[in-house]
């Protein structure tokens, strides 16, 4: 708490007025260190911080502006006024003065209200100064902490932002994948229905087909002079071709029977319902399905020939995963590389060059700790500004109604937020892509 008016310096080398000037001001309830030269008025503030120095020009070793020099360069003392004492009255005396720092200037011989005004004056403004230098580093403070607090809910902001951009991308994903494992679901139930009905009938069919050839081998052996009538028929009819064709038409229907089956059991094995809880899977199942799922995309067309799928699946040990959401990721990165695919042949078609035929490797391999999948098409290829926002969600290359933006950002959360795996992607342009996918085994 302050008990006096101020804290002063007096500095003046001439006794006289040194003991003038600090009886002056210790009457007036000013706390004064009187001192007789610049040294040890520097030495003296040391432990002594004034709030104004009262400063003579004219003094040995160390004059007042080479002090105020030091004053001025020291970040401790530099603030404070000073005011110079001088029996120097020319204009050029004066004008140094201000500009080597000094707030004021009184001439010697000095006059006792003079000094006094000059000091309540300057020791006011420096009192007010000071405060509003506090309120300055005060404010300022505020300022920092607001805006870290503002830098803290922007940031708890676009948290949450990716929560509900990642809730959304979840809930599609989760009723597309509904509603289209209940479309396979039903088609596959619908196949499987008839296909029972029809693969008994067909044993029996067999059955009632051997029986009756037995029953004509043995009316030959019986009646080998058949009538003119018979004969005529069996002619018509080319009744040994029948004999011979039967049989191979029924193997040929058995053999259409095992592949729908083979088709139900993928659209079962695609469509399979994911749990709560991760289950064993075999991912050559899961790319198979996905695989006959765009069987009908891979055949050829009147713009292209038959896309080739070369399976190059190595040992992949059984996964701990959601079946049904990885079966997801394979059917998008296969349909983006018959999409790339298409593309490349409709540049090479337009531009005149022998269109070379499309194809689409998959690789699988595994060690201890994880699985790998590659997927590699010889399409169109992805220039680098299409590779760096390939994942983010909303972004998509193809025309209004044909694209989402939300096949690779789905694949990414599936494959990377689900499973604790990692999905990159290689492309040259005029070459091709390659996705490869990393699954932990466990």
């Amino acid at each position: 708490m302050m008990t006096n008016n101020g804290r002063i310096v007096v500095v003046d080398d001439t006794p006289a007025n040194l003991h003038l000037l600090s009886n002056l001001l210790e009457e007036c309830d000013y706390e004064v260190r009187a001192l007789p030269s610049a040294k040890f008025a520097l030495m003296a503030m040391e432990d002594f911080q004034p709030e104004l120095i009262l400063l003579d020009i004219n003094m040995p070793q160390m004059n007042g502006y080479e002090m105020c020099d030091v004053l001025k360069n020291n970040e401790q003392w530099r603030d404070i006024p000073v005011i110079f004492i001088s029996a120097l009255n020319e204009v050029f005396d004066k004008i140094k003065a201000f500009n080597m720092g000094g707030v004021d200037y009184i001439t010697k011989p000095v006059q006792a209200e003079e000094v006094l005004a000059r000091v309540a004056t300057h020791l006011q403004l420096f009192r007010l100064q000071q405060m509003l230098k506090q309120t300055n580093v005060l404010q300022s403070q505020q300022l920092v902490e607001q805006n870290r607090q503002l830098k803290k809910l922007n940031q708890e902001l676009q948290d949450k932002y990716l929560q509900l951009e990642e809730t959304q991308l979840q809930l599609i994903q989760q009723e597309k994948m509904a509603a289209l494992g209940q479309l396979v679901a039903g088609v596959g139930h619908e196949i499987n229905n008839p296909l029972g009905f029809v693969a008994v009938n067909m044993e029996i069919v067999r059955e009632y087909i051997q029986d009756l050839l037995e029953i004509v081998d043995t009316y030959q052996q019986e009646v080998p002079e058949p009538s003119s009538t018979l004969v005529e028929i069996i002619e018509e009819k080319d009744f040994a071709f029948l004999v011979d064709d039967v049989p191979k038409i029924m193997v040929s229907m058995n053999k259409g029977i095992d592949r729908l089956k083979q088709i139900s059991l993928s659209l079962r094995t695609f469509a399979r319902r994911d749990t709560d809880e991760k289950q064993e899977f075999n991912l050559h199942e899961g790319l198979d399905s996905a695989i006959l799922m765009l069987k009908y995309r891979l055949k050829a067309n009147e713009q292209r020939p038959e896309i080739k799928i070369v399976r190059e699946y190595g040992a992949l040990d059984l996964i701990r995963c959601y079946p049904g959401q990885l079966n997801q990721v394979f059917l998008n990165v296969l349909a983006n590389a018959i999409d790339a695919i298409d593309d490349r042949i409709g540049e090479e078609y337009a531009a005149g060059i022998e269109i070379a035929p499309g194809s689409i490797a998959i690789a699988t391999e595994s060690d201890a700790e994880r699985g790998v999948i590659r997927i590699r098409d010889n399409g169109i290829g992805m220039p680098a500004r299409v590779r760096e926002q390939l994942f983010q969600q909303g972004f998509t290359t193809k025309e209004v109604g044909k694209g989402t933006g939300l096949g690779m950002a789905i694949a990414r959360s599936i494959v990377e937020d689900k499973h604790g795996g990692a999905i990159a992607c290689r492309s040259e342009v005029g070459v091709g892509t390659e996705f490869v996918v990393t699954l932990p085994l466990f």
